[in-house]
């Protein structure tokens, strides 16, 4: 069982409450899967040669993809043992907000347009003779409910996110992100792209604003903790 960290620095001055320790096995796993499935998808939609819903779908597939790579370089960078310095000790930590901000979101972002143009496609699945056409309706946004455990991760305290941001900012960050999925989803809808590429383009501003702020906050607060945490000889004499 993991000794506790301490909560009271040296001066006597809380200490800074960083994410809890992860198994870097896992998350490690967790980057081979969110770069091969948006990989995938996005060789599959390009098979399908229908490129006019198809674009900027592709690309949040390619952003997924490839922002993976980079949370597998944080990932792999985490060290805990002799030699570790600060940026080391937030490797996982940083890897899992590139994940949920850069992997995550366009990829849930991506995957309810995705599925209705694949379920159109007329190349895909050329039409038999005689056939009917069976419209799937408001079962086509069956691949949008994901979005909705993602927002509990997020707010209920799992998300990395959760120990960067003050509650309140956390929570209307999500908000505001999840109604830019539902905006870029009705807009590819209407097939008002210009309108799509907008609001996807200020969804990953948002979240890569967010990413690049909460590694930098994370470097701080472990600098900050350990300078300030109270050594072992300190608890002794204690």
């Amino acid at each position: 069982m993991s000794k506790e960290r301490a909560t009271i620095g040296t001066d006597g001055v809380a200490l800074p409450i960083l994410p809890p320790d992860r198994d870097v096995r896992v998350w490690a796993k967790l980057v081979r899967v969110m770069f091969y499935t948006p990989g995938f998808l996005a060789l599959l939609m390009l098979k399908a040669g229908e490129p006019t819903g198809f674009g900027i779908t592709i690309e949040l597939l390619m952003l997924s993809s490839a922002a993976a790579v980079v949370a597998g370089l944080f990932v792999g960078s985490q060290s805990i043992g002799g030699g570790a310095d600060h940026a080391s000790r937030i490797g996982i930590w940083s890897g899992s907000l590139v994940m949920e901000l850069l992997c995550a979101i366009p990829f849930l972002c991506a995957v309810p347009p995705m599925f209705h143009q694949l379920a159109n496609s007329t190349l895909l699945h050329a039409k038999a003779a005689g056939a009917v056409d069976t419209a799937l309706g408001i079962s086509e946004i069956l691949p949008a409910v994901a979005i909705l455990p993602f927002m509990i991760y997020q707010l209920a305290g799992f998300g990395t996110l959760y120990y960067v941001v003050p509650k309140v900012v956390n929570w209307a960050l999500n908000f505001l992100i999840l109604a830019l999925v539902v905006g870029s989803y009705v807009a590819n809808r209407k097939n008002d792209f210009d309108l799509e590429k907008t609001i996807v383009g200020v969804l990953v501003a948002i979240t890569s604003i967010t990413m690049f702020y909460g590694i930098l906050k994370l470097k701080r607060m472990q600098v900050e903790f350990d300078n300030r945490c109270p050594t072992k000889k300190d608890d002794k004499e204690k």
